[in-house]
């Protein structure tokens, strides 16, 4: 049986899922504004936040809200954090990896999240002290203990987002593992860590609201999440490492090395 508040946040996502997929594939229909260069904000992005929304404040109608497109909406007490489309450029190219993210944060932890890909029928959830799970299925991290084995995921910058380490730290990690993937959504990058289909994920310059849920599902599966030097990852951090806890280490090794 679900958490209450995973059950509210399952009803809100499979119900603005059903927006997210009807309008995934009908690409000439979209109306599209670009933020800056690869930032991209969609017509579907608006209706699937309105429909989220909607369905929440239904069930936490005063508490507070930070959304990527509407912003903070301010309330009391807890805080309510949603991606209505993590992967927005995949979904405008017809790349069915994206998602629909919502998490709650109490005190600066986050404590509920959850991870949903209506095009595959994906729905990751976690809770404090429940566990990780996909659907049906109790989720845990890899068990790679060999940084060569592992596949490691990243987010490539772009535009204005580059930073100078960022290639150098590529070819560090591409040289010690057996791959690095950049699949377009750091959500569920970090969910696919959680299930153990990659070993380890880093990024920086990343919003809250990309990987809230993320972290809690890495941690609830057995994983370790850190910044990439190593320090501490907060809800204010930008930057992130997570992996198994076999290979942390040696991941942040690689990353600081340069």
């Amino acid at each position: 049986m679900l958490p209450a508040t995973i059950n509210i946040f399952e009803k809100a996502a499979r119900k603005a899922g059903r927006i997210l997929a009807r309008d995934f594939g009908e690409i000439e229909n979209l109306q599209i504004q670009s933020k800056n260069v690869g930032d991209f904000v969609t017509s579907a992005d608006l209706k699937v936040e309105t429909s989220i929304l909607e369905t929440l404040k239904y069930y936490y109608p005063n508490v507070n809200y930070l959304t990527e497109e509407s912003g903070y909406i301010e309330g009391e007490g807890e805080t309510i954090i949603i991606d209505p489309i993590d992967g927005t450029t995949n979904f405008i190219h017809g790349i069915p990896h994206v998602a629909i993210v919502i998490a709650k944060m109490v005190n600066n932890e986050i404590t509920d999240g959850i991870v949903y890909n209506p095009i595959l029928n994906e729905f990751y959830w976690s809770s404090l002290g429940k566990g990780s799970w996909c659907n049906n299925k109790r989720l845990r991290v890899s068990k790679r203990h060999q940084l060569t084995n592992c596949v490691i995921g990243t987010g490539i910058p772009f535009g204005d987002r580059i930073y100078q380490k960022f290639y150098s730290e590529l070819d560090n990690i591409s040289k010690k593992t057996a791959g690095v993937r950049r699949l377009g959504s750091a959500a569920l990058d970090l969910a696919y860590v959680s299930s153990g289909k990659i070993d380890g994920f880093w990024e920086r310059d990343l919003n809250l609201w990309d990987i809230c849920s993320g972290v809690l599902l890495v941690k609830e599966a057995g994983g370790k999440v850190s910044e990439p030097d190593g320090n501490k990852w907060t809800t204010k951090s930008r930057d992130i490492a997570v992996s198994n806890t076999l290979i942390h280490n040696k991941l942040i090794e690689n990353l600081t090395l340069l």
